[in-house]
């Protein structure tokens, strides 16, 4: 039998930061990511993700965007104006209202990805790919010269 491919964690180390509210979605988040092999931090509010991207940093913010005290469009403008180019990570909006239009308020906000709520733990596997993974190689990559 063949052995099991090591956890996403492994092959794309990240520090991770979970902005989401609602308890119970935030402990469904934090076991999904702990089963991709990453151990996240979380917090419960915009104003919250803030404060704590100004002290830490991290490649990725899974942020929600519905938030009491700042939602999650708010803090990705503050963190986009507040941080440094190089402290940037990369924010994907978790929202539960997958209509038409909010993809688009999500990027102009300044966030990178948009997941719709219910979250799977491959659409947060498949965002992190994206924009962390490898890009493909073509066979025309791989050719080489001799």
């Amino acid at each position: 039998m063949p052995a099991a491919a090591p956890p996403i964690g492994e092959e794309i180390p990240l520090e991770i930061l979970l902005a989401e509210d609602n308890l119970v979605n935030q402990k469904v988040a934090l076991r999904f990511l702990d089963r991709l092999g990453y151990r996240a931090d979380a917090v419960a509010n915009g104003l919250e993700a803030v404060t704590t991207l100004e002290n830490r940093r991290y490649d990725l913010v899974l942020m929600d965007v519905q938030m009491p005290e700042m939602d999650g469009y708010e803090a990705t403008r503050q963190i986009r104006s507040r941080l440094p180019a190089a402290r940037q990570p990369k924010i994907i909006a978790l929202t539960a209202n997958a209509m038409q239009g909010d993809r688009e308020l999500a990027f102009a906000a300044g966030m990178d990805d948009y997941i719709s709520k219910p979250v799977k733990m491959h659409d947060i596997a498949a965002a992190i790919r994206r924009h962390f993974g490898k890009p493909a190689t073509t066979s025309r990559d791989r050719q080489t010269i001799g």
